[in-house]
């Protein structure tokens, strides 16, 4: 391996860990607390904005050196597309790649979910409780499949890693 390869390496696994980490933190620690931290729905969800915004100014560069890192690592192989499907590796790899692929759907669909426009609509009491609650639950059910997706791919990395 070159010191080039190790570097690339080096920034996947802690882009890795930012998004993962992260992701898993906010959901499983940090979500379950706000009950603990805010007696109101709107006040809850003002912390998950707040917390939300602060952590995609790192989560998404992370998830952008991820993608590029990772298509990076696996250049040799995408170079043989027939490589892709006749082989353990290659299976693994189109299926690391789709899952990559509704991650980035989900991210998509959780930023708009949680646009600065229903942000400010919410802050300013100009939201009905249905609406906070659809919101809500939407928000909750994209960080659970964010965080299981992640997850999943980082268990194809691991049976990429072992030579599959």
């Amino acid at each position: 391996m070159t010191f080039e390869q190790a570097i690339v390496i080096w920034l996947h696994l802690i882009s890795a860990s930012v998004w993962v980490g992260g992701s898993i933190f906010i959901g499983v620690v940090l979500a379950p607390l706000l009950k603990t931290m805010s007696d109101s729905l709107e006040g809850r969800l003002r912390i998950m904005f707040r917390v939300g915004r602060r952590f995609n100014k790192i989560a998404m560069p992370s998830l952008i050196i991820l993608i590029v890192t990772g298509i990076y690592n696996s250049q040799s192989i995408l170079s043989k597309p027939e490589f892709l499907l006749d082989s353990n590796y290659g299976i693994v790899l189109v299926i690391k790649i789709i899952l990559v692929i509704a991650l980035i759907a989900t991210f998509v669909a959780h930023v708009k979910t949680i646009s600065k426009e229903k942000e400010n609509k919410i802050t300013s009491n100009r939201m009905s409780n249905v609406e906070i609650q659809k919101i809500r639950k939407r928000v909750i059910i994209l960080g659970q499949i964010t965080i299981a997706l992640s997850v999943a791919i980082l268990f194809m990395a691991a049976l990429l890693n072992s030579g599959t």
